[in-house]
C-alpha cells in the first residue's frame, strides 16, 4: 500500500468524497470523528458505507472512526459491518491494547482491514508507543497528532510563534516516528493546518521525509500535490541510488566502497534500496 498522501474527507460530504478521488491522494480518510457534528453522525455513517461499496480505482479508502471509549465507535463499526476499507484509522489510540480491542470488535462484525492508530492524542498514549511493535502485522501504519494532546493537558499551544513545535511536541513526534519503524510500518506525518501556505507545507513535508517519515496526512486537496512531490524521490536521488546499488552488486563481499569521493557501506546501500522501492511505489 503506497501512502505518500492521506487526505481527510468529512464523512457527511459524499460530494467531496467523489471529488477527492481525483485529487491525486494515495489514500482518502473518510472521517466519522471530529469533522462530523453529533447531529450528522448517522447520515455520515450511511454515506461512508455507501461510498465503500463503490469502485475507487487505485485510491485506498480508509475510515476514521470515533474513539474506543465512546458509544459512537460501536455505531461506526456497526455501519461498516461486512465491508473492507483499506484501513480503520483509530483516534486516541493508547498502544497495543487499543489495537487488540479494536481488532476484536472488527472481527465480530466481519470487518477486514488493518488499523492505522493516531498514537499520541492522550497523555497515557505517549507511554504506550513502544508497544505497537507487538501488533505490527495488524497495522497499516502509525501516525501522530499535535492538536488533541495540548488540549488534553491544558497547554496553550504545541507551536512556537514561528510555527515550530515546542519541545514537548518535538519529543512526541520523534517517539511516534521511531515507534512506527520499530513496528515495521509506514510512519505518517501529521497534518499541516494552514492549507493556504504551500511554501510552508513544502518545507514541513520535506523535513518530514528527511527525518524518516514515509507519508503525510492532508486536510485539503490543494495540499496533495505538494505532499506527493515531497515524498517522491527526485530523478537525481534515484540515479544516485541506482549507482550505489550497482556498485555494490559489481563488488560482492566488499564492505565499503568509494563513490564520488565518499566512502559508502551497508547503511548507504540500505538507504539506496529504500529510495528505489519508494520510486517504484
Amino acid at each position: 500500500m503506497r501512502l505518500r498522501s492521506l487526505l481527510f474527507v468529512p464523512g457527511d460530504r459524499p460530494d467531496r468524497m467523489e471529488k477527492a478521488l481525483g485529487s491525486g491522494a494515495d489514500a482518502l480518510i473518510l472521517d466519522l470523528e471530529d469533522s462530523v457534528t453529533s447531529d450528522n453522525k448517522s447520515q455520515a455513517r450511511q454515506a461512508v458505507a455507501a461510498f465503500l461499496q463503490q469502485d475507487h480505482g487505485s485510491v485506498q479508502v480508509m475510515v476514521r472512526v470515533n474513539p474506543l471509549d465512546g458509544a459512537g465507535n460501536a455505531h461506526d463499526l456497526d455501519a461498516l459491518t461486512g465491508l473492507a476499507p483499506a484501513a480503520i484509522v483509530l483516534p486516541k489510540a493508547e498502544g497495543a491494547g487499543s489495537v487488540a480491542d479494536l481488532r476484536q470488535q472488527m472481527e465480530s462484525r466481519g470487518i477486514s482491514a488493518p488499523i492505522l492508530p493516531i498514537a499520541t492524542e492522550t497523555p497515557a498514549a505517549i507511554f504506550q508507543l513502544g508497544s505497537y511493535a507487538e501488533k505490527g502485522s495488524l497495522l497499516a501504519g502509525l501516525t501522530w497528532g499535535a492538536e488533541d494532546l495540548p488540549a488534553a493537558i491544558g497547554a496553550i499551544s504545541s507551536r512556537e510563534e514561528d510555527g515550530r513545535y515546542t519541545a514537548p511536541y518535538e519529543l512526541v513526534r520523534s517517539l511516534a516516528l521511531f515507534a512506527a519503524h520499530a513496528a515495521g510500518v509506514p510512519a505518517i506525518e501529521t497534518v499541516y493546518p494552514d492549507f493556504r501556505d504551500t511554501d510552508g507545507l513544502a518545507a514541513y513535508a520535506a523535513r518530514a521525509r528527511r527525518d524518516g517519515f514515509t507519508g503525510m496526512m492532508a486536510i485539503h486537496p490543494a495540499q496533495v500535490p505538494v505532499i506527493n512531490q515531497a515524498f517522491t524521490p527526485s530523478a537525481e536521488e534515484i540515479e544516485r541510488a541506482r549507482r550505489i546499488v550497482d556498485l555494490f552488486e559489481a563488488n560482492p563481499g566488499t564492505g565499503a566502497i568509494a563513490l564520488d569521493g565518499r566512502m559508502l557501506d551497508a547503511p548507504h546501500l540500505k538507504q539506496a534500496g529504500l529510495i528505489l522501492r519508494c520510486a517504484e511505489g
